[in-house]
Protein backbone atom coordinates (compact mmCIF):
# COMPACT_ATOMS: atom_id res chain seq x y z
CA UNK A 1 0.00 0.00 0.00
CA UNK A 2 1.35 3.42 -1.35
CA UNK A 3 1.06 6.25 1.60
CA UNK A 4 -1.33 7.85 -0.37
CA UNK A 5 -3.82 4.91 0.02
CA UNK A 6 -2.80 4.86 3.54
CA UNK A 7 -4.15 8.35 4.07
CA UNK A 8 -7.39 7.59 2.12
CA UNK A 9 -8.12 5.05 3.99
CA UNK A 10 -7.87 6.55 7.60
CA UNK A 11 -11.26 7.26 8.93
CA UNK A 12 -11.62 10.34 8.45
CA UNK A 13 -11.77 10.19 5.20
CA UNK A 14 -13.67 7.15 4.91
CA UNK A 15 -16.48 9.00 7.06
CA UNK A 16 -15.64 11.96 4.67
CA UNK A 17 -14.27 10.84 0.95
CA UNK A 18 -13.43 13.69 -1.29
CA UNK A 19 -15.88 15.18 -3.07
CA UNK A 20 -15.11 16.08 -7.10
CA UNK A 21 -16.83 18.00 -9.32
CA UNK A 22 -16.82 18.19 -12.93
CA UNK A 23 -18.25 20.45 -15.57
CA UNK A 24 -18.16 19.96 -18.96
CA UNK A 25 -17.01 16.06 -18.61
CA UNK A 26 -18.80 15.09 -22.30
CA UNK A 27 -15.01 14.02 -23.26
CA UNK A 28 -14.57 11.71 -20.14
CA UNK A 29 -14.39 12.50 -16.55
CA UNK A 30 -10.72 14.15 -15.47
CA UNK A 31 -8.03 11.99 -15.86
CA UNK A 32 -5.87 13.56 -12.63
CA UNK A 33 -8.64 11.64 -10.37
CA UNK A 34 -7.56 8.19 -11.22
CA UNK A 35 -5.75 8.33 -8.15
CA UNK A 36 -7.92 8.80 -5.99
CA UNK A 37 -11.27 7.81 -7.88
CA UNK A 38 -11.69 4.46 -6.06
CA UNK A 39 -12.17 6.52 -2.38
CA UNK A 40 -14.39 9.75 -3.69
CA UNK A 41 -17.62 10.60 -4.75
CA UNK A 42 -17.65 12.05 -8.02
CA UNK A 43 -20.03 14.63 -9.95
CA UNK A 44 -20.11 14.81 -13.28
CA UNK A 45 -22.32 17.76 -15.58
CA UNK A 46 -22.35 18.11 -19.55
CA UNK A 47 -25.24 19.48 -21.84
CA UNK A 48 -23.38 18.09 -24.71
CA UNK A 49 -23.85 14.48 -24.58
CA UNK A 50 -22.09 13.82 -27.83
CA UNK A 51 -19.33 12.34 -25.94
CA UNK A 52 -20.78 11.62 -22.43
CA UNK A 53 -21.08 7.65 -22.96
CA UNK A 54 -16.99 7.07 -21.86
CA UNK A 55 -18.29 9.34 -19.08
CA UNK A 56 -20.96 7.06 -18.06
CA UNK A 57 -18.49 4.31 -18.72
CA UNK A 58 -16.75 4.85 -15.28
CA UNK A 59 -19.41 4.14 -12.90
CA UNK A 60 -17.07 1.37 -11.50
CA UNK A 61 -14.39 3.57 -11.22
CA UNK A 62 -15.53 6.02 -8.26
CA UNK A 63 -16.88 4.92 -4.55
CA UNK A 64 -19.71 6.61 -6.28
CA UNK A 65 -20.34 8.20 -9.59
CA UNK A 66 -23.43 10.78 -10.13
CA UNK A 67 -23.86 11.67 -14.13
CA UNK A 68 -26.19 14.61 -15.22
CA UNK A 69 -26.65 15.59 -18.79
CA UNK A 70 -28.26 19.04 -17.99
CA UNK A 71 -26.34 22.42 -18.25
CA UNK A 72 -25.06 23.52 -15.15
CA UNK A 73 -25.94 27.16 -14.22
CA UNK A 74 -25.73 29.82 -11.80
CA UNK A 75 -29.05 31.02 -12.26
CA UNK A 76 -32.54 30.18 -11.09
CA UNK A 77 -33.47 29.32 -14.84
CA UNK A 78 -34.85 26.10 -15.52
CA UNK A 79 -33.89 25.85 -18.91
CA UNK A 80 -31.93 28.02 -21.31
CA UNK A 81 -30.70 28.61 -24.80
CA UNK A 82 -27.45 26.22 -25.23
CA UNK A 83 -24.89 26.55 -28.46
CA UNK A 84 -23.47 23.21 -29.81
CA UNK A 85 -20.36 23.93 -31.67
CA UNK A 86 -19.05 22.42 -35.05
CA UNK A 87 -16.19 21.14 -32.22
CA UNK A 88 -18.58 19.91 -29.29
CA UNK A 89 -15.93 20.93 -26.38
CA UNK A 90 -16.23 24.39 -27.88
CA UNK A 91 -20.20 24.68 -27.29
CA UNK A 92 -21.78 26.37 -24.20
CA UNK A 93 -24.60 28.41 -22.74
CA UNK A 94 -23.14 31.24 -23.62
CA UNK A 95 -23.08 32.71 -27.74
CA UNK A 96 -19.98 32.36 -29.35
CA UNK A 97 -18.48 35.71 -30.07
CA UNK A 98 -18.57 36.05 -33.48
CA UNK A 99 -16.67 39.53 -33.89
CA UNK A 100 -14.33 38.75 -31.49
CA UNK A 101 -13.27 35.04 -33.22
CA UNK A 102 -13.46 36.86 -36.55
CA UNK A 103 -9.63 37.29 -36.78
CA UNK A 104 -8.86 34.12 -35.52
CA UNK A 105 -7.53 30.99 -36.79
CA UNK A 106 -9.58 28.49 -34.94
CA UNK A 107 -12.59 30.44 -35.53
CA UNK A 108 -15.08 27.67 -37.70
CA UNK A 109 -14.45 25.52 -34.03
CA UNK A 110 -17.30 28.08 -32.65
CA UNK A 111 -19.44 28.15 -35.22
CA UNK A 112 -22.73 26.96 -34.07
CA UNK A 113 -24.29 23.91 -35.53
CA UNK A 114 -28.05 23.72 -33.30
CA UNK A 115 -29.23 25.95 -31.07
CA UNK A 116 -31.46 24.61 -28.35
CA UNK A 117 -33.25 24.84 -25.16
CA UNK A 118 -31.37 22.26 -22.74
CA UNK A 119 -32.43 21.39 -19.08
CA UNK A 120 -30.18 23.39 -16.65
CA UNK A 121 -29.62 22.73 -12.79
CA UNK A 122 -27.94 24.58 -9.85
CA UNK A 123 -24.92 23.11 -8.31
CA UNK A 124 -26.72 23.56 -4.74
CA UNK A 125 -29.84 21.68 -5.62
CA UNK A 126 -27.78 18.98 -6.77
CA UNK A 127 -25.10 18.93 -3.75
CA UNK A 128 -28.66 19.13 -1.44
CA UNK A 129 -29.61 16.16 -3.47
CA UNK A 130 -26.89 14.28 -2.80
CA UNK A 131 -26.13 15.09 0.66
CA UNK A 132 -23.01 16.46 0.23
CA UNK A 133 -22.01 19.55 2.51
CA UNK A 134 -19.18 20.44 1.11
CA UNK A 135 -16.42 20.45 -2.37
CA UNK A 136 -12.81 19.16 -2.37
CA UNK A 137 -12.00 19.48 -5.98
CA UNK A 138 -13.99 21.39 -8.39
CA UNK A 139 -12.74 21.30 -12.11
CA UNK A 140 -15.29 23.03 -14.51
CA UNK A 141 -14.76 23.46 -18.19
CA UNK A 142 -17.84 25.22 -18.62
CA UNK A 143 -16.70 27.63 -22.17
CA UNK A 144 -17.21 30.56 -20.23
CA UNK A 145 -18.70 30.90 -17.07
CA UNK A 146 -16.19 29.26 -14.87
CA UNK A 147 -16.06 31.72 -12.03
CA UNK A 148 -19.69 32.25 -11.95
CA UNK A 149 -20.32 28.34 -11.46
CA UNK A 150 -17.41 28.74 -8.67
CA UNK A 151 -19.11 31.30 -6.93
CA UNK A 152 -22.94 29.86 -7.07
CA UNK A 153 -21.66 27.76 -4.37
CA UNK A 154 -22.56 28.97 -0.71
CA UNK A 155 -19.79 31.42 0.11
CA UNK A 156 -18.07 29.16 3.29
CA UNK A 157 -18.30 25.91 0.79
CA UNK A 158 -16.48 27.52 -1.83
CA UNK A 159 -13.42 29.20 0.44
CA UNK A 160 -12.73 25.62 1.27
CA UNK A 161 -12.23 23.82 -1.39
CA UNK A 162 -8.38 23.03 -1.98
CA UNK A 163 -8.14 22.55 -5.56
CA UNK A 164 -9.96 24.87 -7.93
CA UNK A 165 -9.38 24.61 -11.99
CA UNK A 166 -10.55 26.61 -14.74
CA UNK A 167 -9.93 27.19 -18.07
CA UNK A 168 -11.19 31.23 -18.57
CA UNK A 169 -10.64 33.43 -22.07
CA UNK A 170 -8.12 35.37 -22.97
CA UNK A 171 -9.17 37.04 -26.07
CA UNK A 172 -13.47 37.58 -26.83
CA UNK A 173 -14.40 33.73 -27.64
CA UNK A 174 -18.02 34.09 -25.98
CA UNK A 175 -20.45 37.05 -25.16
CA UNK A 176 -20.11 38.33 -21.61
CA UNK A 177 -17.56 35.64 -20.86
CA UNK A 178 -15.85 35.21 -17.47
CA UNK A 179 -11.95 36.30 -18.15
CA UNK A 180 -8.77 34.98 -16.94
CA UNK A 181 -7.82 38.15 -15.17
CA UNK A 182 -11.47 37.94 -13.33
CA UNK A 183 -10.25 34.60 -12.25
CA UNK A 184 -7.34 35.46 -10.91
CA UNK A 185 -8.02 38.66 -9.19
CA UNK A 186 -10.89 36.72 -7.03
CA UNK A 187 -9.24 33.38 -6.25
CA UNK A 188 -6.58 35.68 -4.69
CA UNK A 189 -9.27 37.69 -2.58
CA UNK A 190 -10.38 34.53 -1.31
CA UNK A 191 -7.20 32.79 -0.22
CA UNK A 192 -6.46 30.47 -3.11
CA UNK A 193 -2.91 30.28 -4.73
CA UNK A 194 -2.11 29.50 -8.21
CA UNK A 195 0.35 26.41 -8.59
CA UNK A 196 -0.36 25.79 -12.37
CA UNK A 197 -0.84 27.91 -15.40
CA UNK A 198 -0.96 26.71 -18.92
CA UNK A 199 -1.08 29.21 -21.39
CA UNK A 200 -2.80 27.75 -24.88
CA UNK A 201 -3.97 30.12 -27.93
CA UNK A 202 -4.36 30.09 -31.57
CA UNK A 203 -3.10 32.16 -34.55
CA UNK A 204 -4.32 35.55 -35.92
CA UNK A 205 -5.29 35.37 -39.03
CA UNK A 206 -8.79 36.74 -40.88
CA UNK A 207 -10.31 33.98 -43.11
CA UNK A 208 -10.68 36.72 -45.65
CA UNK A 209 -7.42 36.20 -45.96
CA UNK A 210 -6.54 32.26 -45.95
CA UNK A 211 -7.91 32.85 -49.66
CA UNK A 212 -4.16 33.80 -50.94
CA UNK A 213 -2.55 30.73 -49.60
CA UNK A 214 -2.28 27.04 -51.70
CA UNK A 215 -4.02 24.03 -50.19
CA UNK A 216 -0.94 22.89 -48.33
CA UNK A 217 -0.36 26.17 -46.58
CA UNK A 218 -4.01 26.05 -45.84
CA UNK A 219 -3.68 22.80 -43.87
CA UNK A 220 -0.76 23.51 -42.13
CA UNK A 221 -1.40 26.82 -41.17
CA UNK A 222 -1.59 26.28 -37.66
CA UNK A 223 2.48 25.81 -38.35
CA UNK A 224 3.34 28.31 -40.19
CA UNK A 225 1.34 31.27 -37.90
CA UNK A 226 2.79 31.86 -34.40
CA UNK A 227 0.55 31.22 -31.83
CA UNK A 228 -0.95 33.70 -29.42
CA UNK A 229 -2.57 33.19 -26.28
CA UNK A 230 -6.16 32.89 -26.54
CA UNK A 231 -7.14 31.10 -23.01
CA UNK A 232 -5.42 29.32 -20.43
CA UNK A 233 -5.43 26.50 -18.13
CA UNK A 234 -5.03 27.46 -14.44
CA UNK A 235 -5.51 25.57 -11.39
CA UNK A 236 -5.23 26.60 -7.41
CA UNK A 237 -4.45 25.41 -4.47
CA UNK A 238 -6.53 26.56 -0.93
CA UNK A 239 -3.47 28.51 1.55
CA UNK A 240 -5.01 26.71 4.42
CA UNK A 241 -4.67 30.37 5.86
CA UNK A 242 -8.01 31.97 5.57
CA UNK A 243 -10.84 28.86 7.11
CA UNK A 244 -10.17 26.60 9.98
CA UNK A 245 -9.60 23.23 8.67
CA UNK A 246 -10.22 20.06 10.65
CA UNK A 247 -7.64 16.64 10.51
CA UNK A 248 -9.35 15.48 7.79
CA UNK A 249 -8.68 18.57 5.71
CA UNK A 250 -5.04 18.47 6.26
CA UNK A 251 -4.68 15.37 5.23
CA UNK A 252 -6.98 15.42 2.06
CA UNK A 253 -4.40 18.32 1.37
CA UNK A 254 -1.33 16.53 1.68
CA UNK A 255 -2.80 14.05 -1.12
CA UNK A 256 -4.02 16.65 -3.18
CA UNK A 257 -0.42 18.65 -2.80
CA UNK A 258 1.44 15.48 -3.40
CA UNK A 259 -0.62 14.35 -6.49
CA UNK A 260 0.14 18.10 -7.63
CA UNK A 261 3.86 17.78 -7.26
CA UNK A 262 3.94 20.60 -4.97
CA UNK A 263 5.54 18.54 -2.51
CA UNK A 264 7.10 21.62 -0.46
CA UNK A 265 3.44 23.06 -0.03
CA UNK A 266 2.40 19.16 1.03
CA UNK A 267 5.23 19.50 3.27
CA UNK A 268 4.84 22.62 4.86
CA UNK A 269 0.44 20.86 5.32
CA UNK A 270 2.34 18.16 7.03
CA UNK A 271 4.03 20.10 9.20
CA UNK A 272 0.94 22.21 10.54
CA UNK A 273 -1.12 19.38 10.66
CA UNK A 274 1.61 17.80 13.21
CA UNK A 275 1.50 20.44 15.46
CA UNK A 276 -2.78 21.31 15.43
CA UNK A 277 -3.47 17.52 15.79
CA UNK A 278 -0.35 15.50 17.31
CA UNK A 279 -1.01 12.92 14.94
CA UNK A 280 2.16 10.52 14.18
CA UNK A 281 0.76 10.17 10.65
CA UNK A 282 1.68 13.58 9.93
CA UNK A 283 5.75 13.02 10.60
CA UNK A 284 5.36 10.33 8.17
CA UNK A 285 3.88 12.70 5.16
CA UNK A 286 6.62 14.86 6.15
CA UNK A 287 9.58 12.64 5.52
CA UNK A 288 6.87 11.49 1.65
CA UNK A 289 7.38 14.70 0.89
CA UNK A 290 11.16 14.76 1.89
CA UNK A 291 11.73 11.95 -0.23
CA UNK A 292 9.73 12.86 -3.15
CA UNK A 293 11.47 16.46 -3.19
CA UNK A 294 14.86 14.61 -3.07
CA UNK A 295 13.73 11.92 -5.75
CA UNK A 296 14.51 14.90 -7.97
CA UNK A 297 17.94 14.43 -8.06
CA UNK A 298 17.69 11.75 -10.07
CA UNK A 299 15.09 13.37 -12.73
CA UNK A 300 17.27 14.21 -15.44
CA UNK A 301 14.53 16.73 -16.99
CA UNK A 302 14.35 19.01 -13.71
CA UNK A 303 17.98 19.63 -14.81
CA UNK A 304 17.37 20.77 -18.58
CA UNK A 305 17.07 24.52 -17.69
CA UNK A 306 19.92 24.55 -16.00
CA UNK A 307 22.03 23.13 -18.72
CA UNK A 308 20.24 25.00 -21.12
CA UNK A 309 21.68 27.97 -19.29
CA UNK A 310 25.22 26.83 -18.88
CA UNK A 311 25.09 25.98 -22.74
CA UNK A 312 23.82 29.62 -23.60
CA UNK A 313 26.90 31.42 -21.06
CA UNK A 314 29.69 28.63 -22.65
CA UNK A 315 28.24 29.86 -26.17
CA UNK A 316 28.40 33.74 -24.98
CA UNK A 317 32.02 33.23 -22.97
CA UNK A 318 32.85 31.64 -26.65
CA UNK A 319 32.21 34.76 -28.98
CA UNK A 320 33.52 36.98 -26.13
CA UNK A 321 36.46 35.22 -26.52
CA UNK A 322 36.52 35.06 -30.69
CA UNK A 323 35.72 38.72 -30.87
CA UNK A 324 38.53 39.74 -28.28
CA UNK A 325 40.82 37.82 -30.54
Amino acid sequence: MNIIDKVLRRPELLEAPPVLIDVGASSGIHTAWKPVAEYSICVAFDADDRGMGGTQRETETYRELHVYDRALTSGTEQTADFYFTADPPCSSMLPPDTEGLSTWEFSDRFRVVRKTQVKTIHLNQVLSELKLSYVDWFKTDSQGTDLRLFLSLPDSVARRVMVAEFEPGIIDSYQGEDKLWQVMARMDEMGFWMSDLTVKGSSRIRKDLVGDFSKIEKKYMVHLLKSSPGWAEATYLNSFAKEHFNKRDFLLGWVLGTLHRQHGYAMELAASGGKQFGDGIFKELQRASLQAIRRRYFDFPAYLPLARRAFRRWKRLRMAVSTSS
